[in-house]
């Protein structure tokens, strides 16, 4: 799928239903759907723990927080890109602190031009954490795929009296003799012999 056909989905936390109206204003719906607007961390925080988002865009301060620590948690425990935006005399302090979590920040005010660059970068990295997630599944399914070798290897050793390597070797060649994986001849283990 080519970056053009993506489509993001943004939480934006603001206090100010100017910012939201504003921003939103900017989004193509065709682009980026649905973008979900909150008032206050705390309310974010619910949001996030039902749904997920690519994006998250907190213009600071909020009623109930500035908003760094929740930003850099945000970035911590979810696969999206975080966007915090503060006024420019405290820009350069907040973007010390949040930066080597992955958090993107933005001087206020800023511009049409520099939030759609700002959308731009977010998008990169939200490629970039998608990569992260695919080569994270594959490690995840060949470490469950071991796991369950290991099981049927444990199954043939105390049922059939194997040793180890002729159990890796029969679980082996039941795969090829087959065209399965050796999962799927694991699973077949397991399932006769408990």
């Amino acid at each position: 799928m080519s970056l053009k056909e993506c489509v993001y989905s943004i939480l934006i936390v603001s206090a100010t239903d100017s910012f939201h109206s504003a921003f939103t204003d900017l989004l193509p719906e065709t682009r980026y759907s649905p973008v979900d607007t909150v008032s206050s961390i705390s309310t974010a925080k619910r949001v996030l723990a039902e749904k997920t988002y690519d994006f998250i865009i907190i213009n600071a301060p909020l009623p109930d927080d500035i908003g760094t620590r929740f930003a850099i948690d945000t970035c911590i425990s979810k696969q999206c890109a975080v966007l915090l935006l503060v006024k420019n005399d405290i820009h350069a302090d907040i973007h010390d602190k949040v930066a080597e979590y992955g958090v993107f920040t933005l001087s206020k005010p800023t511009s049409k031009l520099i939030m759609m660059h700002a959308l731009n970068w977010m998008q990169s990295a939200r490629e970039r954490l998608r990569q992260f997630e695919k080569k994270s599944l594959s490690i995840e399914d060949k470490m469950a795929e071991i796991r369950i070798v290991n099981k049927a290897k444990w199954v043939l050793i105390s049922e059939l009296k194997m040793n180890e390597p002729d159990a890796h070797r029969y679980i082996e060649k039941q795969a090829m003799d087959q065209c399965v994986s050796k999962k799927r001849i694991a699973e077949e283990i397991i399932k006769t012999y408990t």
